[in-house]
């Protein structure tokens, strides 16, 4: 061999690597790149963690579109945050927002874009009659259209120590069915001292007035709740309701009941051991299973059995998603939308969600692939809040509440409740009061969407 043979080598390899080179180029330059989708959600803690997942499984299942889930703070930091980037023109793709941020979502007309019109405009098929009634019909046009994508929901529901009925005198297995029952239990609870607290009640105004409402088949405001019209005021100072807040107060007086504050706040008394008794959220399952030392049960939230037709089913807590609108956004992205919610709504990712997280599976196909899993078999309480939420086909007064500017109204009621218990104000006085006040936040949101 010639000592010119390795240089001929070396530029024969140099030749072939130039040669390939803009083919490799033109190849890389011809793959797809990922369409990039921005989720903002409102989910810190282990339940941040599982919706995540979701997003994460979603973008490894194909390879054209990547949900970037980012977690904005609580509900209403997410929607001002929202809002506030729609303005500015550079909204996300997707927000998550609590149920009572409902009629404001559906109210603004030019943010979203309805999940009827998404999957449509996709060609994607979709069926609104695989999720439950009671789920359903929150997030539906008056027409029965779906705006907003369902997602983590939940339903109240009695949640009770069998330890502390055990040494009460009272039989675990049998919980109070009416209001009348769950005020004797309490009472013989605390006559035992078997804790320091027979009842609490964890978001007063969701549980004790808008499931209360639904139960009772009792409207919380006219316009079928807020439903048929934004033109609607509330009624929550009727009679039956004057009743339950007098007999909370009598509760509280003699000692069975505690108020444990506004929202969530309460959660805690529960799993402490320090309330026998809670009426709360079925997603406090989690909580409870990490937390509690004790035995415990879940059954039906308690109703008056001498009102006619009662109980009716009970409505949701928990949020949607909703599609936010951009003037740049495109086709394709919208598309991946629609590609995103028709995974999120598959049985697989509503069973394994519903069974991570407690809350409720949204749909029909969610609820039998945990039933024939045996989940239920070995976890029974699991399935009760279904069950609570599809005992009755929903009515005017048991769909659901959609006022505009919810949020505040809840405040007004607790304002209320609180000078109620304080004994500062009657039964009657306090709900007038809030009638009044939250009729003035229902005329200005109505002002604000006036055309």
């Amino acid at each position: 061999m010639t000592s010119r043979t390795p240089v001929i080598a070396l530029i024969t390899l140099v030749l072939a690597v130039t040669a390939l080179f803009p083919l490799g180029q033109r190849a890389w330059a011809q793959a797809p790149a990922r369409t990039q989708l921005e989720f903002w959600h409102a989910m810190r803690g282990p339940l941040g963690v599982s919706l995540e997942g979701i997003a994460a499984r979603f973008s490894a299942s194909q390879p054209r579109y990547t949900v970037n889930a980012t977690f904005k703070g609580e509900y209403p930091d997410t929607m001002v945050a929202a809002i506030a980037a729609f303005r500015a023109g550079n909204a996300p793709h997707i927000v998550q927002m609590f149920e009572v941020g409902t009629a404001t979502m559906m109210a603004a007309k030019g943010a979203i874009k309805p999940v009827h019109d998404l999957m449509k405009d996709a060609g994607i098929p979709f069926d609104p009659a695989v999720y439950l009634p009671a789920v359903r019909s929150y997030y539906s046009s008056a027409d029965g259209k779906m705006v907003g994508m369902p997602f983590n929901s939940s339903t109240p529901v009695l949640w009770y120590n069998k330890d502390a009925f055990r040494k009460a005198g009272l039989d675990p297995t049998s919980p109070p069915k009416t209001w009348a029952q769950l005020r004797e239990a309490a009472l013989r609870i605390r006559a035992a001292n078997a804790s320091p607290c027979g009842f609490t009640t964890a978001w007063p105004t969701w549980v004790q007035f808008e499931n209360f409402g639904a139960l009772h088949d009792i409207p919380l405001a006219t316009r079928a709740n807020g439903f048929e019209g934004f033109d609607t005021e509330l009624t929550i100072n009727q009679p039956l309701y004057v009743r339950h807040l007098q007999f909370l107060m009598d509760m509280l007086k003699e000692g069975a009941f505690k108020y444990g504050g506004r929202d969530g706040a309460a959660d805690a008394f529960f799993p402490s051991g320090e309330c026998a008794m809670i009426t709360g959220s079925s997603a406090l399952y989690g909580r409870v299973a990490r937390e509690a030392k004790f035995d415990w049960g879940i059954a039906y939230l308690p109703y008056y059995d001498d009102v006619k037709g009662a109980p009716k089913n009970s409505i949701i807590g928990g949020a949607a998603f909703w599609v936010m609108t951009t003037p740049r956004r495109t086709s394709d992205e919208y598309r991946g939308i629609a590609e995103f919610f028709r995974f999120i709504g598959s049985a697989e990712e509503a069973a394994k969600w519903h069974q991570e997280t407690g809350y409720v599976p949204i749909t029909y196909t969610g609820m039998q692939l945990t039933s024939a899993s045996g989940y239920y078999q070995r976890s029974p309480w699991a399935e009760l809040p279904i069950k609570q939420l599809t005992r009755t086909i929903p009515t005017k007064n048991s769909k659901g509440v959609r006022l505009g500017n919810m949020p505040e109204i809840r405040v007004v009621i607790y304002e209320e409740l609180e000078k109620a218990f304080q004994g500062q104000q009657t039964a009657q006085q306090a709900l007038d009061s809030a009638v009044r006040r939250g009729n003035d936040i229902l005329r200005r949101f109505q002002q604000t969407i006036a055309p």
